[in-house]
């Protein structure tokens, strides 16, 4: 578990390479928003959550396998995440924030283009509402 970043994974560096080579300029984990945001265009009044299909329980993906050991910890563990999840982009979109969540098997082989492309033509339409 010790091993196991909770910032600057992988994933979030994909995306926030993509966006900064695109001209979009951002802060990272804002601790003032709810939910502590990857990251925060807040120009474009929006957030990005890139998340890793095993802990926040991604449906329907091969990267989110439940542990067959010790599952007294993990289902109610991945759970709350989830539930949590929930309730931070409820009480986001409340504030007027747009949000966009990133999948880790998303950004993986020949997805990965495709979901960047896509979620920087959303955050440019967002800018023109």
């Amino acid at each position: 578990m010790s091993k196991i970043r909770k910032t600057d994974t992988k994933p979030e560096l994909l995306v926030r390479k993509y966006l900064f080579s695109k001209g979009l300029r951002f802060r990272i984990y804002n601790k003032k928003l709810i939910g502590n945001p990857d990251i925060v265009l807040s120009k474009h009044k929006t957030v990005v959550f890139v998340n890793g299909c095993f802990w926040h329980a991604h449906k329907n993906c091969k990267l989110n396998r439940m542990p067959k050991s010790n599952t007294d910890y993990w289902i109610p563990k991945i759970l709350k995440n989830v539930e949590r999840d929930k309730r931070n982009k409820k009480e986001l979109k409340k504030l007027g924030w747009n949000i966009f969540t990133i999948w880790e098997c998303e950004l993986r082989g020949k997805k990965r283009e495709k979901t960047l492309t896509k979620l920087y033509r959303k955050i440019k339409e967002s800018e023109i509402r």
